[in-house]
This record gives structure tokens, C-alpha cells and sequence, in this order.
């Protein structure tokens, strides 16, 4: 039996650690704040509860898997989780909209050819098989596997199969998200639909290699969910899962440093320059924090491959409404800018500039539970900005009042009277998520992706230095909740393995 030390209780750390403690291990999570979840977080006022991190789940598989791995209660014991339909509804900039059937091909390109014109759907349903071959040509390598030793092969190899594009007499292969967009879909709505994918992720879709493709296929192919009382019930599960197998919570217990002894970690000095002994160390740090905690600039493993630190992050601005939900409300609702060039231009220029009309994600949950009564209504609208921007927290900070003001305007588009509804409302900034986090400015990891020269890889699992390892977002497989459950198998599997160990089968 080992004595493991986790350093933070974000979802990845904490899949970890029930893993870990359920192979034997004497597990033990610190934690800086005063509670778990990392970015999966919970504001409640006035009766309402809003979720402040993900607010849908994607590929609940991994999550189920975690549950069947470390007790006899499966997921659906702990929490209830049920499938959103439709699974989004768009409206696009020309004022088209469209609601997308959840985990229903021939439903989408029905809804699609009857919104878009005839000749739309069958567009986008042939982008999606393009799409299948691609995950199921990364699939294991990026998701279910250790970081490859030669993951140059991922990062020079483009694994969504473009239709060959004849273009000023040569023909040329898309090799972008934006590219598949033009030159395969040929609408402009199309295009925003296939674009906002990576978009939420803080993504440019004009650099953003075609093997995104992976994002709306999975969202395809294995639908949308969402956990009654909010996301953040879905980290108090996995919580009370490690309790329930004796791994022991310090919160409000900050990690000053890594320990090291004979080339090897010995455990984690604590604040207050207390030390904990450990036989192995698992990281769910952001980058820059775990060489700070190391001592050294290239802990990490995975030469060539950076921790990313993303451009982007998030607002999020709740909303409490009085007035009922309307019967028949989509969950979600995608607000695209209405203009787009010139918000990917805001977003990711150098330096990034003030956002337009921005595209913004509009959560309407039919949930009894976020509200005081039947007669209001909680709603979330998220959108990407800047990281690295802007004051912590509250409606009054500097420089994204303004912003928030025209998410709500925007998202108008899609609530009729809504302004006329809000009680109160409360603005979440970056700042607020690099505080819960450490992000630097807030960032956001964004989820492994082949191609790209590697740009959107993340470091290995492993270090240099033996016996610590890397969990969560920042590491392989990256961010997303699937993929921080992911990383808390991997992790699980190299300590209890060994270097041996090469993913699930």
C-alpha cells in the first residue's frame, strides 16, 4: 500500500484519487480552498443555484465507468442524470433557427434541411460520418491511451478524411475547422454551427486543425446530458464516491511545494512548511504552478509538447427571472454572433480587442431545483473572452459589465422580454476561475486534438521527476469533463501498472 499525496480536488484529481484508494493506496487530496470540484462550482441566492462551470454533460460513459470501477452503486444511483432533447437549438445571424434532435442523425438532417433549405442536412450528415472515421482514428491514442513516446505521429498526422477541393486549378484538402466549413458545407449557418464547437472550447476555428471534427461528432454520437440539481451534483458524487473509499479531504490546505528526495518525490510541503510524506505525488495543477511546486521549468514529459496556456476563458452571467419557464424551452440554446469574422478577430487577435455581439450559450434547465418556486426561472448565458483580462467577481467589474450587457442583448434573440424578467443578475469573470483554478487569467484547457504540429496536445501523464504525475485539464488527455475523467483512469493505471500500463481494452 502507497501513501498518495493529490495535490487539488478538481474532477480529474479526484477520479484519481477513488481510483487510486480503491486499488489499495492511502490516499490523500489537498486542497486550497475550501471545497472540491476545481471549476465545477455552485452560486446559490435568493432560492436560485446556478452551476458556474460545464453546465451539460458529454460522454456520461466515463463517468459511469468511474462508478462500476470503485463501488456497486453505478452513476444513476448517485445522481439523476438525464438526456437533453433537443440536444441544442440555434439561432443563427440572419435569424434562422433550428432545433437539433439529441443523438438522432436522421433527425438532425431532417431539422436541418427544413430550417437551412433542402441539401443542408445531407451536408452536415455526411460531415458526420467524415467525423466518425476521425475519432475512431484518435480515439484511443488521445483519449484511452498514455501520451504516446512518438506523438510526433499525432501531431503531424491530419486524421479527418477532407474531400478533395479543387482551388485555382489545385486541388487542396481542408486542413482546418474553418476550411471543412467553407469548403465542405458551403452555408454560412452551417458553418457557425460547425464553428461554435470549438469556439466554446476557446478555440479558433480559422487554426483550429480539422480533427475538431471530433467535438460535434461526439456530441452526436453520444448525446447531451445533464444532472438534476445542477453539474455541480455530479462532483459531489465522485466526492462522497472517495469518502465512501477512506480517501482523506484536507481543504484549505495550500501545497507550497513538492518534495524530492534521491531523484525521487517524497511528498508535498504544505503551507505553514508542514510536510507531508508520499510515495507517489498526482498533480492537478495548471501550468506554471507545477514547476513553481517542482522547482524546475520542465517537469513535464513529452519534449516538444507545452502546457497550453490557453488565450481564452469564460463569462458567465446568471440570470434569476421571475416568471415561469415556458412549456417546451430548449435546455440550450446557441445565440451565434452576428458577426463572426470580426468576433474571432476580437477574440484572438494580438492583442485580443473588445468583443462585439458575441456568441452566447443560453441554459434554460427544466429543474425545480434552481429555483425558489414555480413561478421563476434560472437561466446561465456563457461566452468566450480573453483570458489574462479584468477584476474578480460581481456585476460592477471593471471592463465586462459592458461585455455582460450584451451577452443579455444578444441573448434576447432567443428570450423574448428578457430584460423585463431579470430580478437580479450576477457576472463571473475570469479572474473568478483562475481564483477557483489557478488558471493563469482564467484560461481554459481545451480538449486533446491530432494535427496542428502538436499545438493541441497536452504533456504526458508522467514527469521527469519519478513518481509524480499529472491530472486534469492541463495534462493529456486535456480539458472537458470526459476528458478529466479520462485522466484519472490514466493516471490511476500508471501508478497501479506501471510504466507498462497502455490504457484500457
Amino acid at each position: 500500500m502507497a501513501r498518495i499525496a493529490v495535490i487539488g480536488a478538481g474532477m480529474g484529481a479526484m477520479a484519481a484519487a477513488a481510483r487510486l484508494a480503491v486499488a489499495g493506496h492511502r490516499v490523500t487530496v489537498y486542497e486550497r480552498t475550501d471545497t472540491y470540484g476545481g471549476a465545477l462550482r455552485r452560486v446559490t441566492r435568493d432560492g436560485f443555484s446556478f452551476d458556474t462551470g460545464p453546465g451539460l454533460l458529454p460522454l456520461p460513459a466515463v463517468w459511469r465507468d468511474l462508478f462500476v470501477k470503485t463501488g456497486k452503486e453505478p452513476l444513476e444511483a448517485c445522481v439523476d442524470l438525464v438526456q437533453v432533447d433537443p440536444s441544442s437549438r440555434h439561432v443563427f445571424a440572419d435569424g434562422t433557427r433550428v432545433a437539433l434532435p439529441n443523438a438522432s442523425r436522421a433527425g438532425v438532417v431532417a431539422a436541418l434541411d427544413e430550417a437551412l433549405g433542402e441539401g443542408a442536412g445531407r451536408r452536415w450528415g455526411d460531415f458526420l460520418v467524415r467525423a466518425r472515421e476521425a475519432w475512431d482514428r484518435t480515439r484511443r491514442p488521445l483519449l484511452e491511451e498514455p501520451l504516446w513516446p512518438n506523438w510526433q505521429v499525432l501531431a503531424e498526422r491530419e486524421p479527418y478524411p477532407a474531400v478533395p477541393h479543387k482551388r485555382l486549378l489545385r486541388t487542396r484538402r481542408a486542413g482546418t475547422l474553418a476550411e471543412v466549413a467553407a469548403w465542405e458545407l458551403r452555408d454560412a449557418r452551417l458553418a457557425a454551427l460547425l464553428e461554435s464547437h470549438a469556439l466554446a472550447y476557446g478555440l479558433d476555428p480559422r487554426l483550429t486543425p480539422a480533427s475538431a471534427a471530433v467535438l460535434p461528432y461526439m456530441e452526436h454520437a453520444f448525446g447531451m446530458w445533464y444532472v438534476r440539481g445542477g453539474l455541480r451534483e455530479l462532483a459531489r458524487a465522485v466526492h462522497d464516491r472517495c469518502v465512501a473509499r477512506r480517501v482523506e479531504f484536507r481543504f484549505g490546505a495550500e501545497v507550497t511545494a513538492i518534495v524530492e528526495k534521491d531523484g525521487r518525490v517524497a511528498g508535498v510541503e504544505l503551507a505553514g512548511q508542514e510536510v507531508a510524506e508520499a510515495d507517489y505525488v498526482v498533480a492537478g495543477a495548471a501550468p506554471g504552478v507545477l514547476d513553481r511546486l517542482a522547482g524546475q521549468s520542465a517537469v513535464r514529459e513529452g519534449a516538444g509538447v507545452p502546457p497550453q496556456r490557453g488565450p481564452a476563458s469564460r463569462l458567465t452571467v446568471l440570470l434569476a427571472l421571475r416568471g415561469a419557464r415556458p412549456e417546451g424551452t430548449a435546455h440550450r440554446t446557441v445565440v451565434h454572433a452576428t458577426d463572426r469574422e470580426a468576433e474571432l478577430d476580437a477574440l484572438f487577435g494580438t492583442p485580443p480587442g473588445a468583443v462585439g455581439p458575441p456568441t452566447v450559450t443560453v441554459l434554460r434547465p427544466d429543474d425545480p431545483e434552481l429555483v425558489p418556486d414555480a413561478g421563476h426561472e434560472a437561466v446561465t448565458l456563457t461566452s468566450t473572452v480573453p483570458a489574462r483580462s479584468g477584476e474578480r467577481g460581481g456585476a460592477g467589474s471593471e471592463g465586462f459589465e459592458h461585455h455582460a450587457d450584451g451577452m443579455i442583448a444578444a441573448a434576447e434573440r432567443a428570450v423574448p422580454r428578457l430584460r423585463d424578467r431579470i430580478l437580479w443578475h450576477e457576472v463571473r469573470t475570469p479572474a473568478d476561475i483562475a481564483a477557483e483554478t489557478a488558471a493563469e487569467g482564467g484560461a481554459v484547457p481545451a480538449p486533446a486534438l491530432a494535427a496542428a504540429e502538436g499545438r493541441l496536445l497536452h504533456p504526458s501523464n508522467s514527469t521527469r521527476l519519478p513518481g509524480l504525475f499529472t491530472v486534469g485539464g492541463w495534462a493529456h488527455p486535456g480539458g472537458g469533463l470526459p476528458h478529466a475523467g479520462m485522466s484519472g483512469a490514466l493516471v490511476a493505471g500508471l501508478i497501479v501498472e506501471g510504466p507498462e500500463f497502455r490504457g484500457s481494452q
